[in-house]
């Protein structure tokens, strides 16, 4: 038989809430997402808890307990003494839906914002190599499980609403990190972008991030603090300055998505650098514009220009690897199933005959 422990767990929507005391059993070797579901069997059947693999491999289950953000499928029971009282909150940096579950669309949205990895044109897809060596270099950031343990964790978002438009937040650095160490990303504009468009200086180092990871990656050390050295050896580095006067004729390296470009520029640049923004397979100068200065949550789903298989009736690797930046989803941005055919981002040649 196990042993009754004092929880406190936070009851509420986006309305308010209050943290309610639970007498649970905890028996031995269970952790804390293990207590939860025996109190949504027993006292609270109500209570709201996202949660799916319980082997700490999905990051559905982030929350805050004593405290501290955590993965409660990860926090064993042994870790607390035993008249210790556990409180359990949900992760305060994002909305309340209801008790324990938080709306993290935030790190969605700035994940379609950043540009997708960029594939060599002159390579064919299925013929890329990489030395054993830049594999190992990168490898280390692709562990993310996307808990957001280290976005709700940054005081950059957590405390500063005000920051969330302009700051993309530690999870993001590494992807930024990870593509630009990638040999094969052709796009060379990683640490500006960073800069420009992700809020990367905002970023004071503090490895509260780090700390926080359930899979011990080295957000600050092996991630942000190199884009942060990169960015000011190019901006600020004397020989560097002195080689871009006279080879560069003083140009500064810029992303095609800063804000300070016009229109017309974002255009040409995407059209000729092969910079792509997340307006998909459109190819509209319109949409392209509209794109690149933000999220467009309502724009209406680009229709496919090119058949989606190849002449052999094969679905061609390139649409696996596609380069331009978040494409969009085949089910474009309605999320309410089942979808009516026409709002489908999907055009088979011979749909039409069946």
């Amino acid at each position: 038989m196990g042993t009754k422990r004092q929880f406190r767990i936070w009851r509420g929507d986006e309305d308010g809430g209050d943290l309610q005391d639970y007498q649970v059993e905890v028996n031995e070797g269970e952790v804390v997402l293990d207590v939860i579901h025996r109190l949504q069997a027993t006292d609270a059947p109500d209570l709201a808890c996202r949660w799916n693999c319980k082997a700490g491999k999905c990051g559905s289950c982030s929350m805050e307990i004593n405290g501290k953000p955590r993965l409660s499928c990860m926090t064993r029971m042994s870790t607390f003494e035993e008249d210790e009282t556990v409180t359990v909150t949900p992760l305060r940096t994002f909305p309340v839906i209801r008790d324990l579950v938080t709306d993290v669309s935030f790190n969605y949205e700035k994940a379609r914002e950043t540009p997708a990895f960029a594939p060599p044109t002159d390579v064919a897809p299925g013929d890329y190599r990489m030395q054993q060596v830049d594999v190992e270099r990168s490898q280390e950031f692709r562990k993310c499980i996307e808990c957001f343990l280290c976005q709700t964790v940054c005081h950059v978002i957590r405390d500063h609403e005000e920051n969330k438009q302009a700051f993309a937040g530690p999870r993001y650095f590494i992807r930024a990190a990870e593509l630009d160490m990638h040999p094969l990303d052709t796009k060379t504009d990683r640490k500006e972008y960073a800069q420009a468009e992700q809020g990367l200086g905002f970023c004071n180092i503090t490895k509260c991030c780090t700390e926080v990871c359930p899979e011990h990656i080295k957000i600050t050390d092996n991630g942000i603090i190199p884009m942060k050295e990169r960015v000011v050896d190019r901006r600020y580095d004397p020989l560097v300055w002195l080689g871009s006067k006279i080879f560069r004729r003083g140009q500064v390296p810029q992303t095609s998505v800063t804000s300070g470009h016009t229109s017309g520029a974002v255009h040409a640049s995407a059209t000729h650098s092969g910079v792509h923004s997340h307006a998909g397979g459109s190819h509209d100068p319109r949409a392209e514009v509209q794109a690149q200065r933000g999220v467009n949550w309502h724009r209406e789903v680009p229709k496919p220009t090119a058949p989606a298989v190849d002449d052999r009736g094969k679905l061609p690797l390139t649409e696996l690897t596609f380069d331009r930046a978040a494409a969009p989803s085949p089910f474009g941005d309605d999320v309410t199933f089942p979808l009516p055919p026409e709002h489908l981002n999907f055009a088979h040649p011979e749909q039409d005959k069946h």
